[in-house]
């Protein structure tokens, strides 16, 4: 719902705008002085349900409008702020709009004029708020889209699945162990759907308590509950228009689940402590690592929300099911954190992508992450070596150099052909000649294939101009 902070030293004047306002539909909140106005933005700003609009009259006591109107910026500053004031003159409406203020009304207020005017303004703060949030949502996929990187046979299957997923309207049930990149995925079907100008939010079912996840779904109107002063949207209309990914949905607990199972077979809902049925316009994805079918069996999912949410499903494979991305990712991970904490780190070494993939990754995408930060952060050279891995992979690897090396089935000639030559350049000492001699080709192809590699890692950085989804 549309919100506006009123903020009047008189009474009558905040009462009678506050029900024009409320005759809009717009929800209200009253201040008699900037100071009070500031408090109650800071407590919206934290609650993240802030003002559109904010509107203001120029004289009062203590903080004038325009005080109030600098003040509002640094606190929030998507809040459009109008100015209302018996003295408008030219100047002070041109000063006004320097100091960032959206627009300028007079008094005597005539109702037209005032409704169009926060209208106005509630319309550009909604266009401010949905460019901000698809900022997000792209910068966040360009941080963590980073489990769906590969070029294994078990990635483009699920890629190739999940394309053909995302343009419906089809609920998608995603399976895998932690760690497997299930939320990067669903981020990557929502990005890929026709809803991917709208939200998509996220609840973790297992990490919110039972007797808060109801109302954190659903919402609640004032009186609900000992404490609900107000009303609270739910997640369900903060996703209108979007998808609602939810995340370990078999910790949902058996109440709950019953209105969920409503939302997907009607496409309605109540409010927590409401009577008005609202219609739910969300696309719903859900993902969990159990084993679904088992948690039917066990009573703690529901089987007719099971059907209902795995109308298709997709199963995320575990790192140790694709070895050979492990390469490809280390080298993504290395970029990202060698850029995120101003590191000259540049390349592995070829035993230390031998340990990599000998390790076998209990923790999955994330754990390789948490492994290839590790050693950007502790790693002395402008290469990670085995030293700078954490024990446990340190154990994996194959000690010595004994001359040979390894590839996972299904690992691409272009990665073997780097692994090979990186490995033969390294037991050259760096001599590329030497190196070129002992595999057949040129020197200048040692030299070309090295530039190639650089710039595809350079444009594979974060915030590397027209990167590409490092998933496709």
């Amino acid at each position: 719902m549309a919100r506006v902070l009123v903020v009047d030293d008189e009474e009558s004047n905040r009462t009678a705008l506050e029900r024009i306002f409320q005759r809009e539909g717009w929800s209200v909140s009253l201040a008699a002085d900037g100071r009070e106005a500031l408090d109650k933005l800071r407590a919206d700003r934290l609650r993240g349900e802030e003002p559109g609009v904010l509107l203001t009259d120029v004289k009062m006591p203590g903080m004038s409008g325009l005080d109030l109107l600098r003040a509002a910026k640094q606190v929030a500053p998507e809040v459009q702020v109008i100015l209302m004031t018996a003295y408008g003159t030219v100047e002070a409406a041109v000063e006004a709009m320097k100091e960032g203020a959206y627009d300028f009304v007079t008094k005597p207020l005539k109702r037209a004029e005032v409704v169009a005017s926060i209208q106005k303004g509630l319309d550009r703060a909604e266009l401010l708020a949905e460019n901000r949030r698809l900022r997000e949502q792209i910068a966040g996929v360009a941080e963590r889209t980073t489990e769906l990187v590969g070029q294994s046979a078990a990635m483009r299957t699920l890629l190739d699945e999940a394309g053909q997923v995302a343009p419906s309207m089809a609920s998608v049930l995603i399976t895998g162990e932690s760690g497997t990149g299930k939320g990067a995925l669903a981020r990557w079907i929502h990005l890929q759907s026709g809803r991917r100008g709208a939200r998509m939010v996220t609840v973790h079912c297992g990490a919110i308590p039972e007797s808060l996840l109801e109302s954190e779904l659903f919402g609640y109107e004032a009186g609900a509950f000992t404490g609900a002063t107000g009303r609270k949207e739910g997640r369900f209309d903060l996703a209108a228009g979007g998808t609602l990914f939810l995340d370990e949905v078999t910790e949902m607990p058996p109440a709950v689940q019953v209105k969920l199972l409503r939302v997907l077979q009607e496409g309605e809902y109540e409010r927590l402590g409401g009577t008005r049925t609202l219609r739910a316009d969300v696309r719903v994805l859900a993902a969990t690592n159990r084993d679904p079918e088992q948690a039917v069996a066990e009573g703690r999912l529901r089987a007719d929300l099971y059907y209902r949410l795995n109308v298709i499903r997709l199963h995320a494979p575990a790192l140790r099911e694709r070895r050979e991305d492990i390469a490809l990712l280390a080298r993504y991970f290395l970029a990202v954190h060698a850029r995120r904490n101003h590191k000259p780190v540049h390349s592995i070494e070829g035993d230390a992508l031998a340990a990599l993939e000998a390790h076998s990754w209990p923790g999955n995408v994330r754990e390789l992450e948490n492994a290839m930060e590790r050693a950007v952060v502790l790693s002395r050279e402008d290469t990670v070596r085995v030293a700078d891995m954490p024990p446990a992979i340190r154990s994996a690897e194959p000690h010595g150099e004994s001359g040979w090396l390894t590839f996972a089935v299904g690992t691409s000639f272009s990665e073997m052909e780097r692994r090979m030559i990186e490995a033969t350049v390294r037991r050259c000492a760096g001599d590329r000649s030497l190196a070129a001699a002992m595999l057949g080709i040129t020197a200048r192809t040692i030299y070309r294939r090295e530039a190639e590699w650089r710039e595809a890692e350079e444009r594979a950085e974060p915030g590397a101009e027209e990167k590409t989804d490092p998933g496709l």
